[in-house]
C-alpha cells in the first residue's frame, strides 16, 4: 500500500481542523500537501506510535529527538508555518491532551490491528472532539502501535520528591550542562556564553556576547577591588570579564562539575587566579558575603516559583547596603489563570528539567518583596532570538562533531529547542529582561546617579 502520506495529511487536516501548512513525506515515498516549504518526512510508522501513546508535544519531541520525524529544507520555516496549531499561537488555555490514547486501555483492546482501529472510536473520545474518532481510527490503523516505544535515551529521567531541592537541583544542572564542554564549544563558540547577547548592527556574535557581559558590568558600576558574587557562573566568561576588564574580585558558583572544571582552567590559563575564585557550590550555601555586587544571568529560571521569594532574600542578604544585583532573566508572558501554567513538556523533559518561567512582573514583584528597590528594567527579547539563530547556524555548522561528541539525539535536541526558541522570542511568547536592584542603605540611600542608562564609560 503506498498511501502513507495522502492518509496522514488527511488526518493532520482533521485533528488539526484546517489545511495542512506543510508538505509531508511518509516511509513509503508517498508525499501529499502543499508543493512548497519545507517537507516533514515521516521515517516510519514509530512516528505515528509515538504520538499515540503520548499525544501532544512530547510525542511530536521523542519522534523527533529519536529521528522518526525530520526535516528537509529550514526548520525555522517549518516550525513557523505549524507554529499556530504546535506552538501554541494562541494563548487561550487548551484542553490538556491525554496522557495515552491507547494506555488506559490497552488491556481492553485486541491485538489486532483492525480490532484496534475499530476500539480506537473509543479512544478517540479522549480528544473531546467527536469529529476525530474517525481520524484516530485510521491512525491506529496506519501506526500499528504496538509495542509501544521506548523514549529516546536522552529524555531525562524521572525524578521524585519536591522540585527545587539542593539534590534534585544538581540532577537537574547536571543533565543539561554536563553533557560535554567540546558540545557547548561548538555549539556557543570562544566566548562560551550560554544567553543572551547584545547586538548593534554589524556584530558578531563574539561581539555581541563581549558587548553583553560589559554592559552587566557596567550596570553593576564595577569598579577595582569590589567583590562581585556571579551566581550560575557557567564556563566563567562573566567572571573572567569583570576581573580583566574592571579589576573586580570575582567569586563564580556553578553546580555543573564540568563547567567548573572549565571555568578554572582558563582562569589559570589567563593568570586571574589571585581575582577569580570558581566554586561547585549551590547558591544557597554561600556565606561569605557581604558583596558589592552579585549577577545572574540566566540562572533565575532553575530557581522554581515556589523558592524565588527565597532566592530574592538570599541574594539580598549577600549584599551589602548600597549593593547592586544584576538579574537576567528569560520570562513568559502572564496566564489569566496563573496557577494553570505548566511547565513546558519537551524543554522538561529534555533540555531544562524542573525549569519554570515568570512573567517579568512577578519576578521584580519577587525582588521587591524581598527588600530590593527595582532601579531599571531593560528589555532584550530581540537579541535572544538573535543569538539564538546564531548559534542554530553554529550547531549546524559543526553538525558531525556535535553528534560525535554527544549523540545524534542530543544534537537534535538542542536543534529544535533552539530553533523553537528563536521563533518564540521573535513572536513575543517569550521575553528576556536585566532588572537593575540595589539593597538600598538604612537611610533610603541607593548610592545610583540621577541617570542611570548611560551606565558609566566603558574601560579604555
Amino acid at each position: 500500500m503506498t498511501d502513507a502520506a495522502p492518509r496522514l495529511a488527511a488526518l493532520a487536516e482533521t485533528l488539526l481542523g484546517g489545511p495542512l501548512p506543510v508538505r509531508i513525506r511518509a516511509w513509503d515515498g508517498t508525499e501529499a500537501g502543499p508543493p512548497d516549504g519545507p517537507v516533514l518526512v515521516v521515517r516510519g510508522r514509530r512516528a505515528l506510535r509515538r504520538i499515540l501513546w503520548k499525544p501532544g508535544e512530547l510525542g511530536l519531541a521523542r519522534a523527533w529527538v529519536a529521528g522518526d520525524l525530520t526535516v528537509e529544507g529550514d526548520l525555522f520555516e517549518l516550525l513557523d508555518r505549524v507554529a499556530g496549531l504546535l506552538w501554541q499561537r494562541d494563548r487561550e488555555p487548551a484542553p490538556a491532551p491525554p496522557s495515552s490514547l491507547l494506555g488506559a486501555l490497552r488491556p481492553r483492546l485486541p491485538r489486532r490491528v483492525s480490532a484496534a482501529a475499530d476500539s480506537a472510536a473509543a479512544a478517540a473520545a479522549l480528544l473531546g472532539d467527536p469529529d476525530a474518532r474517525e481520524a484516530v481510527r485510521d491512525l491506529v490503523a496506519l501506526a500499528r502501535p504496538w509495542p509501544a516505544p521506548a523514549p529516546p535515551a536522552e529524555e531525562a529521567d524521572r525524578r521524585g520528591g519536591p522540585r527545587h531541592t539542593k539534590g534534585r537541583d544538581r540532577q537537574a544542572i547536571s543533565h543539561h550542562y554536563d553533557v560535554g564542554n567540546d558540545f557547548y564549544e561548538r555549539v556557543l563558540g570562544p566566548s562560551m556564553v550560554y544567553s543572551c547577547a547584545y547586538w548593534t548592527p554589524g556584530s558578531t556574535l563574539e561581539r555581541a556576547q563581549h558587548d553583553k557581559l560589559d554592559l552587566v558590568c557596567r550596570k553593576l558600576a564595577l569598579a577595582p577591588g569590589q567583590r562581585l558574587l556571579d551566581v550560575g557562573c557557567g564556563w566563567g566568561s562573566m567572571a573572567l570579564h569583570a576581573a580583566r576588564e574592571y579589576g573586580a574580585r570575582v567569586t563564580g558558583v556553578t553546580l555543573s562539575r564540568e563547567q567548573a572544571a572549565y571555568a578554572r582552567k582558563r582562569v589559570a590559563d589567563e593568570g586571574l587566579a589571585d581575582l577569580v575564585e570558581i566554586r561547585i557550590q549551590d547558591y544557597r550555601d554561600v556565606k561569605d558575603g557581604p558583596y558589592d555586587a552579585i549577577s545572574s544571568i540566566g540562572m533565575a529560571e532553575h530557581v522554581g516559583a515556589d523558592r524565588y521569594r527565597d532566592y530574592a532574600r538570599t541574594l539580598h542578604a549577600l549584599l551589602r547596603p548600597g549593593g547592586l544585583l544584576l538579574n537576567h532573566q528569560i520570562a513568559r508572558p502572564p496566564e489569566a489563570d496563573e496557577a494553570a501554567y505548566r511547565v513546558d513538556e519537551f524543554i522538561d523533559a529534555y533540555v531544562f528539567p524542573d525549569g519554570e518561567l515568570s512573567p517579568v512582573g512577578t519576578t521584580v514583584g519577587e525582588l521587591e518583596r524581598a527588600g530590593f528597590e527595582v532601579r531599571d528594567v531593560e528589555a532584550l527579547r530581540e537579541h535572544y532570538a538573535l543569538t539564538l539563530r546564531a548559534w542554530v547556524a553554529r550547531l549546524e555548522e559543526h553538525w558531525d562533531e556535535a553528534v560525535a561528541l554527544t549523540s545524534a539525539g542530543r544534537a537534535r535536541v538542542w536543534q529544535l529547542y533552539m530553533a523553537a526558541s528563536a521563533l518564540g522570542f521573535e513572536r513575543g511568547r517569550l521575553g528576556v529582561n536585566q532588572v537593575l536592584a540595589v539593597r538600598s542603605a538604612a537611610r533610603g540611600d541607593s548610592g545610583l546617579p540621577l541617570r542611570l542608562r548611560t551606565w558609566g564609560a566603558q574601560p579604555a
